[in-house]
């Protein structure tokens, strides 16, 4: 990252880069102009650090939306439906044909789901929600917001927690929102609740969440993203009450195509002088 600053004009960075403010301070006078990330987040870039040195940083937010509010869907079906359970059985050779009791899960249709963001994402996920699945959405955010769609806005996040039968985090990663989702907000959610996270890991405190699962303060929880990612623990592991997703929330071949072409847009205009397309 140090060489990248130094010897180039421009950086194309994932969230394996880690641009923090020491790497910056190493490099006091950078030749490099521009760090366009291939991604929406960009809570691995420390950005005052890269505007203190005089770079554009750029993102891909319009390419990403779609593809992971499918994937907080497929985490909330999941989750609901007991998925991962069920195939781990099927896998196992231990089913044993089907009976009027098996392995009962949450009805999805007509619940309440609580969107803690309502940005691109969080409207995308709701407008499924409440389209697909006939659930009320409740919201939290900055503010109330014009939608497309009715949803109750809640100002405080406790509130939004005890009011859903699921909970989904559509916020981007940064200090203001680490460990937003902690012990007081899952204690605040109903027993049969489930917490979806597709935003970032730190997002949720997870020994809280472990906690929870463990103890049944909640009913279950989809994870696509994690505090200490990529390790996950062996006691999130060990659960059967968690779905776990090895970060897919973009990962189609259509957006990542789109994502790059997105990044490199933002790169060609800030070396042409001009204003890239996608400034964060």
């Amino acid at each position: 990252m140090r060489a990248a600053l130094r010897d180039f004009d421009g950086v194309m960075c994932t969230l394996g880069d880690q641009f923090s403010a020491a790497i910056f301070a190493d490099v006091p006078v950078p030749r490099c102009r521009i760090l366009a990330n291939f991604g929406v987040g960009y809570n691995h870039i420390d950005i005052r650090a890269a505007q203190a040195a005089g770079l554009v940083v750029t993102n891909t937010p319009g390419a990403v939306t779609d593809a992971t509010a499918d994937v907080a869907m497929t985490l909330m079906l999941m989750s609901a439906r007991r998925a991962g359970e069920g195939e781990r059985l099927v896998r196992s050779g231990a089913w044993e044909g089907w009976h009027p009791t098996q392995m009962l899960g949450l009805h999805l249709t007509g619940k309440t789901v609580g969107i803690v963001g309502m940005g691109r994402i969080g409207q995308a996920i709701a407008r499924r929600c409440h389209f697909g699945f006939d659930m009320a959405v409740h919201y939290f955010g900055r503010g109330p917001k014009e939608l497309a769609f009715d949803a109750v806005y809640h100002s405080d996040l406790k509130n939004l927690a005890a009011a859903v039968d699921v909970m989904v985090t559509a916020v981007p990663g940064s200090v203001q929102t680490r460990h937003m989702i902690d012990a007081d907000v899952l204690a605040a959610m109903r027993p049969h609740a489930r917490l979806v996270n597709i935003a970032r890991g730190d997002v949720v405190e997870q020994s809280a969440l472990i906690h929870a699962l463990q103890t049944g303060v909640i009913g279950g929880a989809g994870l696509d993203v994690y505090e200490f990612e990529p390790e996950v623990p062996q006691a999130l592991r060990d659960l059967d009450n968690v779905v776990l997703l090895p970060h897919l929330g973009t990962s189609t071949a259509e957006v990542r195509v789109d994502m790059g072409r997105m990044m490199v847009e933002n790169l060609q205009a800030c070396l042409r002088g001009e204003t890239p397309p996608n400034p964060v």
